[in-house]
């Protein structure tokens, strides 16, 4: 399933954000993944597709870092503890799009197309 390829490698990858403006005790922790499980990179990340159809709603790992930065700037970050985000969700609060234009909706893509069985297709997704 696309969720356990994708989502196996982010397992006890993580990143601290925290600066001298955070304080004390005001760090964030935010989960990273790496194209490498699939053989790719940012390159030629759509060269995954070929191996697991679904990959296609997958976002390079520019935007997943546009959105820790915009994360790590956040004067506000702390309206996020205790929560578990995707960078589709802070893409949509911050105004980010992928290299591509797109602004990928993975975890809805995976709830209603990979988990209900259906097709690859990113329409409306992406």
């Amino acid at each position: 399933m696309f969720r356990s390829d994708v989502m196996r490698p982010l397992m006890g990858k993580v990143a601290l954000v925290a600066g001298v403006t955070r304080g004390a005790g005001r760090g964030i922790t935010i989960e990273l993944g790496m194209l490498d499980h699939y053989g790719v990179s940012e390159a030629n990340w759509r060269d995954a597709i070929a191996k697991q159809p679904h990959f296609a709603i997958a976002e390079t790992p520019r935007y997943v870092g546009r959105a820790v930065a915009h994360l790590a700037a956040d004067l506000d970050v702390q309206r996020w503890s205790g929560q578990s985000l995707s960078s589709g969700q802070l893409a949509q609060v911050y105004g980010l799009n992928d290299l591509d234009g797109s602004r990928p909706d993975c975890s809805r893509y995976m709830r209603e197309v990979q988990d209900a069985g259906k097709p690859a297709d990113v329409t409306g997704y992406r």
